[in-house]
């Protein structure tokens, strides 16, 4: 008998694999082109919902698609951050924070979504600028991250974040087709 594995909420597009060695400009091309497309794809998945339907959690005790719309410009302004420390000092250890204690954080349950869209439209303009103006050496540089005890260079880095606006805006259209909105 054959069974289909039921699909991963979390993980609606699996976990992040992050390269091992030096990405080429082709690959960072198409990687920079996600995160400048992210804000518009967000954008696009959340629009014509309802405050009942944005107040809904895509999974299980899953966060809300309101908390997940706030959450994508709160993580990437620390990733971006951490490209700026990464590029102006040696090896900086950055800071952690509790993205679930943000995310019950008054701001993000009376704020529109409309702002942190706009927030995350006007972040990615900023970072991809950024993003496509590095060397190659540039993109060799680390920063330390002490809660994954892992030193990560700015190649991986682009990977990460990348995935990390895909998986999130999977969260949103899976949960979109699941209940046929």
């Amino acid at each position: 008998m054959e069974t289909t594995a039921a699909p991963d909420l979390r993980y609606p597009i699996g976990h992040p694999v992050l390269p091992d060695e030096t990405l080429d400009k082709g690959a960072r091309t198409a990687y920079i082109a996600q995160i400048a497309l992210l804000s518009d794809q967000v954008r696009a998945a959340v629009t014509g919902l309802s405050p009942v339907q944005l107040d809904t959690p895509y999974r299980p005790e899953g966060w809300t698609v309101r908390q997940v719309i706030h959450h994508l410009p709160d993580s990437h302004l620390n990733s971006y951050t951490r490209f700026k420390l990464a590029l102006t000092e040696d090896v900086p250890t950055v800071r952690p924070y509790e993205e679930q204690l943000w995310a019950e954080l008054q701001d993000t349950q009376a704020t529109p979504v409309a702002v942190s869209l706009a927030l995350l439209e006007a972040l990615h303009i900023r970072w991809t600028f950024l993003l496509r103006n590095l060397t190659d050496a540039q993109w060799q540089r680390t920063f330390y991250h002490p809660g994954s005890k892992r030193t990560f260079t700015l190649d991986q880095a682009l990977v990460l974040y990348a995935w990390h606006g895909r998986h999130h805006l999977a969260h949103i259209t899976e949960l979109r087709k699941r209940e046929a909105w």
